[in-house]
């Protein structure tokens, strides 16, 4: 036995869906101020945290005298091409 949908129900439905979008369009328009807010105090917190943290290990690293320089990476040397192989030249044959 087949019921079909009557028209009320299918215009009640809609209405329906078309509220709860409206709803949620509404609040998202009210509490988004305070989610972005709460959202960026968090990032600043982690950033703070972060460079507090790289602070602290500038300071326990080694107190240095002023105008002393030290340098604390030191550079990789290059590899040459000198093994890589003999540059043949070549003509081409017609």
């Amino acid at each position: 036995m087949l019921q079909f949908a009557s028209a009320t129900g299918l215009v009640r439905m809609i209405l329906i869906i078309l509220l709860v979008y409206f709803g949620i369009k509404i609040l998202a328009r009210l509490f988004s101020p305070f989610l972005i807010r709460f959202v960026a105090k968090k990032a600043e917190q982690r950033f703070g945290d972060q460079f507090g943290q790289f602070q602290k290990q500038q300071e326990q690293a080694k107190p240095k005298k002023e105008g002393e320089v030290s340098i604390d990476k030191i550079p990789k040397k290059k590899a040459s091409n000198k093994d890589v192989g003999d540059y043949v030249d070549f003509e081409e044959i017609d």
